[in-house]
């Protein structure tokens, strides 16, 4: 798979945001205004639209899958899809950052990066 494929991608394998560390690993693929209004503390961010140009810059985690997330919606499956095409044991986090933050878990904004 050489692009990004279309629409939800059923059947990914998932992550529960419990299961993961406050400081996770994980490649959120939100486009920058999104990621600048708030992320998971330790997250690398990495567009979707921008993915296949940047797959050198994947943050790999020391043990397990990458976590990947967008805001909930598809954007995660579609990226989890073609990393998996790739060789590369990604995972879905559940409900992404709408989930992450529902269940009480750090944010951070973009300033808080700098």
């Amino acid at each position: 798979m050489d692009s990004i494929p279309d629409g939800l991608q059923e059947g990914m394998p998932h992550v529960e945001v419990g299961a993961l560390p406050d400081d996770a690993v994980i490649l959120d693929v939100r486009d920058a205004g999104d990621w600048d209004a708030a992320h998971a503390p330790g997250a690398v961010n990495i567009p979707l639209a921008q993915l296949v140009s940047r797959l050198t810059e994947l943050p790999i985690p020391p043990t397990g899958p990458l976590a990947v997330s967008c805001g909930g919606g598809t954007k995660q499956t579609r990226a989890v899809a073609y990393l998996r095409a790739k060789g590369i044991d990604a995972v879905v986090l559940k409900g992404g950052m709408r989930g992450w933050k529902s269940a009480g878990r750090p944010m951070v904004s973009g300033a808080d990066d700098a």
